[in-house]
Protein backbone atom coordinates (compact mmCIF):
# COMPACT_ATOMS: atom_id res chain seq x y z
CA UNK A 1 0.00 0.00 0.00
CA UNK A 2 1.50 3.34 -0.75
CA UNK A 3 0.87 6.77 0.78
CA UNK A 4 1.85 10.54 0.83
CA UNK A 5 2.92 10.08 5.30
CA UNK A 6 6.37 9.94 6.15
CA UNK A 7 6.85 6.75 7.79
CA UNK A 8 8.65 8.53 10.72
CA UNK A 9 6.95 11.93 10.71
CA UNK A 10 8.33 14.92 12.96
CA UNK A 11 6.36 15.57 16.07
CA UNK A 12 4.37 19.36 16.00
CA UNK A 13 6.14 19.61 19.23
CA UNK A 14 9.26 20.20 17.39
CA UNK A 15 7.51 22.74 14.64
CA UNK A 16 6.11 24.69 17.45
CA UNK A 17 10.03 25.09 19.30
CA UNK A 18 11.63 25.74 15.69
CA UNK A 19 13.32 28.78 15.66
CA UNK A 20 11.11 29.51 12.71
CA UNK A 21 7.66 28.98 12.58
CA UNK A 22 6.71 29.73 9.01
CA UNK A 23 6.26 26.73 7.03
CA UNK A 24 4.29 25.62 3.59
CA UNK A 25 1.43 23.38 3.38
CA UNK A 26 4.08 20.76 2.07
CA UNK A 27 6.34 21.06 4.77
CA UNK A 28 3.70 20.93 7.04
CA UNK A 29 2.40 17.55 5.27
CA UNK A 30 6.07 16.30 4.64
CA UNK A 31 6.50 16.10 8.62
CA UNK A 32 3.04 13.88 9.28
CA UNK A 33 0.06 17.00 9.20
CA UNK A 34 -2.57 15.98 6.57
CA UNK A 35 -4.16 19.13 4.75
CA UNK A 36 -7.39 18.23 6.51
CA UNK A 37 -5.86 19.03 9.73
CA UNK A 38 -3.80 21.89 8.78
CA UNK A 39 -7.31 23.37 7.38
CA UNK A 40 -8.35 22.30 11.23
CA UNK A 41 -5.60 24.23 13.29
CA UNK A 42 -5.88 27.25 10.64
CA UNK A 43 -9.65 27.57 11.55
CA UNK A 44 -10.63 30.96 13.39
CA UNK A 45 -10.27 29.18 16.67
CA UNK A 46 -7.61 27.46 15.47
CA UNK A 47 -3.99 27.53 17.19
CA UNK A 48 -2.36 28.29 13.55
CA UNK A 49 -3.34 30.88 11.05
CA UNK A 50 -2.25 30.95 6.60
CA UNK A 51 -0.09 34.00 6.48
CA UNK A 52 0.30 33.46 2.68
CA UNK A 53 -1.28 30.95 0.31
CA UNK A 54 0.34 27.55 1.23
CA UNK A 55 1.97 29.27 3.81
CA UNK A 56 1.23 28.90 7.37
CA UNK A 57 2.61 30.90 10.65
CA UNK A 58 2.39 28.28 13.55
CA UNK A 59 1.04 30.74 16.29
CA UNK A 60 -2.02 32.60 16.55
CA UNK A 61 -0.99 36.11 16.92
CA UNK A 62 0.45 38.84 14.71
CA UNK A 63 3.66 37.41 12.86
CA UNK A 64 6.99 38.85 13.40
CA UNK A 65 8.88 41.14 11.14
CA UNK A 66 11.37 37.88 10.56
CA UNK A 67 8.30 35.10 10.33
CA UNK A 68 7.02 38.16 7.54
CA UNK A 69 10.37 38.11 5.38
CA UNK A 70 10.71 33.54 6.14
CA UNK A 71 6.55 33.86 4.69
CA UNK A 72 7.34 36.01 1.98
CA UNK A 73 10.18 33.57 0.95
CA UNK A 74 8.64 30.16 1.17
CA UNK A 75 5.69 31.65 -0.85
CA UNK A 76 8.14 32.89 -3.48
CA UNK A 77 10.54 30.44 -3.95
CA UNK A 78 10.55 27.84 -6.43
CA UNK A 79 8.85 24.40 -4.72
CA UNK A 80 11.97 22.02 -4.18
CA UNK A 81 11.78 18.72 -1.56
CA UNK A 82 9.11 18.67 0.38
CA UNK A 83 10.89 19.40 3.76
CA UNK A 84 13.19 21.84 2.55
CA UNK A 85 16.81 22.39 2.01
CA UNK A 86 19.11 23.84 4.84
CA UNK A 87 21.63 26.02 3.57
CA UNK A 88 24.93 24.64 2.33
CA UNK A 89 28.00 25.88 1.13
CA UNK A 90 28.80 24.97 -3.02
CA UNK A 91 31.82 23.85 -4.15
CA UNK A 92 32.87 27.52 -4.46
CA UNK A 93 32.43 28.32 -0.96
CA UNK A 94 29.25 30.49 -1.80
CA UNK A 95 26.17 29.49 0.17
CA UNK A 96 23.22 28.23 -1.32
CA UNK A 97 19.93 29.77 -0.53
CA UNK A 98 16.94 27.65 1.27
CA UNK A 99 14.88 29.59 -1.06
CA UNK A 100 15.64 29.04 -4.59
CA UNK A 101 14.73 31.56 -7.01
CA UNK A 102 13.64 34.59 -4.91
CA UNK A 103 15.41 36.56 -3.31
CA UNK A 104 14.66 39.88 -1.01
CA UNK A 105 15.05 43.61 -2.27
CA UNK A 106 13.96 46.89 -1.60
CA UNK A 107 13.28 48.34 1.86
CA UNK A 108 13.36 45.12 3.13
CA UNK A 109 16.66 44.12 2.15
CA UNK A 110 17.97 47.37 3.08
CA UNK A 111 17.02 46.77 6.64
CA UNK A 112 18.93 43.40 6.61
CA UNK A 113 21.61 45.43 5.62
CA UNK A 114 21.42 47.34 8.35
CA UNK A 115 19.96 51.01 6.88
CA UNK A 116 18.96 53.13 10.01
CA UNK A 117 16.63 54.90 6.89
CA UNK A 118 14.68 51.71 6.42
CA UNK A 119 11.92 51.17 8.35
CA UNK A 120 11.60 48.32 10.79
CA UNK A 121 10.92 44.96 9.27
CA UNK A 122 7.80 44.84 11.37
CA UNK A 123 6.80 48.02 9.85
CA UNK A 124 6.73 47.51 6.30
CA UNK A 125 3.86 47.95 4.36
CA UNK A 126 4.88 45.68 1.77
CA UNK A 127 7.81 42.76 1.19
CA UNK A 128 9.91 42.87 -2.17
CA UNK A 129 10.92 39.35 -3.91
CA UNK A 130 13.07 38.99 -6.75
CA UNK A 131 12.32 36.24 -8.84
CA UNK A 132 13.05 35.20 -12.87
CA UNK A 133 11.00 36.41 -15.36
CA UNK A 134 10.20 32.96 -16.32
CA UNK A 135 8.16 32.44 -12.90
CA UNK A 136 4.31 32.58 -13.39
CA UNK A 137 3.72 33.86 -9.71
CA UNK A 138 1.18 36.46 -8.24
CA UNK A 139 1.91 38.93 -5.73
CA UNK A 140 -0.33 37.94 -2.55
CA UNK A 141 -0.98 39.70 0.57
CA UNK A 142 1.86 42.07 2.07
CA UNK A 143 4.11 40.04 -0.16
CA UNK A 144 5.28 41.85 -3.93
CA UNK A 145 6.56 39.81 -6.75
CA UNK A 146 9.47 41.91 -8.88
CA UNK A 147 9.81 40.03 -11.91
CA UNK A 148 13.45 40.13 -13.47
CA UNK A 149 15.76 38.79 -16.14
CA UNK A 150 18.52 39.42 -14.19
CA UNK A 151 18.48 38.24 -10.84
CA UNK A 152 21.24 39.03 -8.48
CA UNK A 153 23.76 36.54 -6.39
CA UNK A 154 22.28 37.07 -3.21
CA UNK A 155 23.64 37.32 0.04
CA UNK A 156 22.80 35.45 2.80
CA UNK A 157 21.89 37.91 6.23
CA UNK A 158 20.63 36.10 9.28
CA UNK A 159 20.07 32.83 6.97
CA UNK A 160 18.32 34.99 4.31
CA UNK A 161 18.93 35.55 0.58
CA UNK A 162 19.12 39.24 0.26
CA UNK A 163 19.80 41.64 -2.96
CA UNK A 164 23.61 43.38 -2.75
CA UNK A 165 23.05 46.70 -1.41
CA UNK A 166 22.82 48.79 -4.99
CA UNK A 167 20.05 46.91 -6.43
CA UNK A 168 18.19 46.78 -3.03
CA UNK A 169 18.88 50.39 -3.66
CA UNK A 170 17.50 50.85 -7.00
CA UNK A 171 14.33 48.64 -6.60
CA UNK A 172 14.02 50.94 -3.68
CA UNK A 173 14.46 54.10 -5.15
CA UNK A 174 12.15 52.95 -8.22
CA UNK A 175 9.14 53.10 -5.78
CA UNK A 176 9.71 56.62 -4.21
CA UNK A 177 8.88 59.76 -5.32
CA UNK A 178 10.01 61.43 -1.93
CA UNK A 179 12.99 63.38 -2.91
CA UNK A 180 14.04 63.11 0.90
CA UNK A 181 13.52 59.72 1.08
CA UNK A 182 15.32 58.75 -1.81
CA UNK A 183 18.55 61.39 -0.99
CA UNK A 184 18.80 59.82 2.81
CA UNK A 185 19.08 56.24 1.18
CA UNK A 186 21.15 57.05 -1.24
CA UNK A 187 23.30 59.16 1.79
CA UNK A 188 23.49 56.33 4.12
CA UNK A 189 24.78 54.00 1.22
CA UNK A 190 27.96 55.79 1.25
CA UNK A 191 28.21 57.43 4.44
CA UNK A 192 27.81 54.16 5.94
CA UNK A 193 30.25 52.21 3.71
CA UNK A 194 27.99 49.43 2.42
CA UNK A 195 28.97 50.67 -1.51
CA UNK A 196 30.83 53.19 -3.53
CA UNK A 197 28.78 55.56 -5.27
CA UNK A 198 29.97 54.20 -8.49
CA UNK A 199 27.86 51.24 -7.94
CA UNK A 200 25.01 52.77 -7.07
CA UNK A 201 25.28 55.52 -9.89
CA UNK A 202 25.65 52.03 -12.58
CA UNK A 203 22.36 50.04 -11.19
CA UNK A 204 20.35 53.39 -11.15
CA UNK A 205 21.36 53.49 -14.73
CA UNK A 206 20.52 50.03 -15.00
CA UNK A 207 17.35 50.77 -13.53
CA UNK A 208 16.25 53.51 -16.05
CA UNK A 209 15.88 55.85 -13.09
CA UNK A 210 18.10 59.04 -13.57
CA UNK A 211 15.24 60.59 -16.25
CA UNK A 212 13.53 61.18 -12.51
CA UNK A 213 14.89 65.18 -11.10
CA UNK A 214 14.63 64.14 -7.73
CA UNK A 215 16.85 60.99 -8.35
CA UNK A 216 18.99 63.11 -10.26
CA UNK A 217 19.28 65.57 -7.65
CA UNK A 218 20.26 62.79 -4.88
CA UNK A 219 23.28 61.55 -7.19
CA UNK A 220 24.79 64.59 -7.88
CA UNK A 221 24.72 64.98 -3.97
CA UNK A 222 25.48 61.44 -3.44
CA UNK A 223 28.95 61.90 -5.62
CA UNK A 224 29.93 65.40 -4.16
CA UNK A 225 29.62 63.27 -0.91
CA UNK A 226 31.38 60.43 -1.99
CA UNK A 227 34.19 62.40 -3.86
CA UNK A 228 34.76 64.00 -0.90
CA UNK A 229 35.09 61.21 1.89
CA UNK A 230 37.70 59.41 -1.08
CA UNK A 231 39.50 62.68 -1.11
CA UNK A 232 39.81 62.46 3.04
CA UNK A 233 41.15 58.37 2.02
CA UNK A 234 43.33 59.73 -0.16
CA UNK A 235 44.98 62.70 2.39
CA UNK A 236 44.88 60.07 4.88
CA UNK A 237 46.78 57.58 3.07
CA UNK A 238 49.22 60.01 1.99
CA UNK A 239 50.04 60.57 5.68
CA UNK A 240 49.49 58.05 7.70
CA UNK A 241 52.14 55.54 5.25
CA UNK A 242 54.73 58.31 4.72
CA UNK A 243 54.46 59.06 1.16
CA UNK A 244 56.17 62.21 -0.14
CA UNK A 245 53.75 65.23 -0.43
CA UNK A 246 52.20 65.83 -3.90
CA UNK A 247 50.19 68.61 -5.32
CA UNK A 248 46.86 68.22 -4.97
CA UNK A 249 43.78 68.74 -7.04
CA UNK A 250 45.59 70.28 -9.79
CA UNK A 251 45.15 70.44 -13.68
CA UNK A 252 47.59 70.01 -16.18
CA UNK A 253 48.54 71.26 -19.80
CA UNK A 254 50.94 71.75 -22.57
CA UNK A 255 52.98 75.17 -22.74
CA UNK A 256 51.04 77.03 -25.16
CA UNK A 257 48.97 73.58 -25.89
CA UNK A 258 45.77 72.24 -24.47
CA UNK A 259 44.24 70.99 -21.20
CA UNK A 260 45.00 67.65 -20.09
CA UNK A 261 42.53 67.24 -17.50
CA UNK A 262 42.43 67.22 -13.36
CA UNK A 263 44.50 65.05 -11.14
CA UNK A 264 43.47 64.17 -7.19
CA UNK A 265 47.16 64.69 -6.74
CA UNK A 266 50.41 64.74 -8.61
CA UNK A 267 53.92 64.41 -7.65
CA UNK A 268 55.94 66.68 -10.56
CA UNK A 269 59.69 65.18 -10.18
CA UNK A 270 58.65 62.22 -10.52
CA UNK A 271 55.52 62.80 -13.10
CA UNK A 272 53.18 60.07 -10.75
CA UNK A 273 49.38 60.80 -10.71
CA UNK A 274 46.81 59.77 -9.13
CA UNK A 275 43.03 59.72 -10.13
CA UNK A 276 40.40 58.81 -7.78
CA UNK A 277 37.75 56.50 -9.82
CA UNK A 278 34.71 58.08 -7.75
CA UNK A 279 32.47 58.11 -11.54
CA UNK A 280 30.57 54.99 -13.06
CA UNK A 281 33.05 55.15 -15.91
CA UNK A 282 33.77 51.97 -16.71
CA UNK A 283 35.25 49.77 -19.94
CA UNK A 284 31.28 48.91 -21.04
CA UNK A 285 29.75 52.64 -20.61
CA UNK A 286 30.81 53.52 -23.92
CA UNK A 287 31.73 56.95 -24.48
CA UNK A 288 32.67 58.02 -20.86
CA UNK A 289 35.13 55.17 -20.93
CA UNK A 290 36.29 55.82 -24.44
CA UNK A 291 37.36 59.57 -23.45
CA UNK A 292 39.02 58.38 -19.78
CA UNK A 293 41.05 56.14 -21.50
CA UNK A 294 42.32 58.11 -24.01
CA UNK A 295 42.61 60.90 -21.92
CA UNK A 296 45.10 58.68 -19.65
CA UNK A 297 46.78 56.94 -22.51
CA UNK A 298 47.82 60.65 -23.99
CA UNK A 299 49.34 61.49 -20.22
CA UNK A 300 51.35 58.16 -20.41
CA UNK A 301 52.45 58.72 -24.06
CA UNK A 302 54.03 61.53 -22.60
CA UNK A 303 56.02 60.03 -19.59
CA UNK A 304 53.36 60.83 -16.91
CA UNK A 305 52.44 57.49 -14.31
CA UNK A 306 48.45 57.50 -13.79
CA UNK A 307 47.60 55.26 -10.93
CA UNK A 308 43.70 54.49 -10.86
CA UNK A 309 42.82 54.14 -7.36
CA UNK A 310 39.51 52.57 -6.06
CA UNK A 311 37.82 54.76 -3.05
CA UNK A 312 37.08 50.70 -2.14
CA UNK A 313 40.51 49.79 -2.02
CA UNK A 314 41.64 53.03 -0.51
CA UNK A 315 39.11 51.68 2.19
CA UNK A 316 39.64 48.67 2.83
CA UNK A 317 43.45 48.46 2.39
CA UNK A 318 44.81 51.78 2.38
CA UNK A 319 48.63 50.10 2.59
CA UNK A 320 48.03 48.39 -0.71
CA UNK A 321 47.29 51.39 -2.35
CA UNK A 322 50.20 53.04 -0.47
CA UNK A 323 52.55 50.63 -1.83
CA UNK A 324 51.55 50.60 -5.64
CA UNK A 325 52.30 54.46 -5.38
CA UNK A 326 54.94 53.62 -3.65
CA UNK A 327 56.23 51.45 -6.04
CA UNK A 328 55.18 54.39 -9.27
CA UNK A 329 57.74 57.26 -7.46
CA UNK A 330 60.27 55.16 -6.85
CA UNK A 331 60.21 53.48 -10.43
CA UNK A 332 60.45 57.21 -11.87
CA UNK A 333 64.34 57.31 -12.35
CA UNK A 334 64.31 54.24 -14.79
CA UNK A 335 61.76 55.44 -16.95
CA UNK A 336 62.68 58.29 -19.71
CA UNK A 337 62.13 62.14 -18.30
CA UNK A 338 58.66 63.19 -18.99
CA UNK A 339 57.66 65.96 -21.28
CA UNK A 340 57.37 69.22 -19.81
CA UNK A 341 53.36 70.22 -18.66
CA UNK A 342 52.16 72.97 -16.78
CA UNK A 343 50.79 72.56 -13.39
CA UNK A 344 47.22 74.65 -12.69
CA UNK A 345 45.34 74.66 -9.87
CA UNK A 346 41.99 73.38 -9.87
Amino acid sequence: MTHNTPLSPRPLRHLADAHRRVLTTAQLRAHGVPAAEQTARCGPDGPWRELLPHVVLLHPGPPTGEERLHGALLYAARATEPGGVPAQPTAAGTPRTPYPEAVLTGLAALALHGFSTAPALSGLDHVDVLVPRTRRLRCAGYVRVRRTGDLPEPRLVTGLPVAPVPRALADAVAEHTDAETVRRLLAEAVRGGHCEPAAVVRELTRARLLHRPHVVDAVEALLAEGRSLAEDRLYRMVREHGLPDPVWNVGLRLPGGPHLGGLDAYWPDQAVAVELDTGAARPDDGAPWSRYAARREHLERLGITVVHVDPRKLRDCPEQQAAVVRTALMAAGDREPAAHVVVLPR
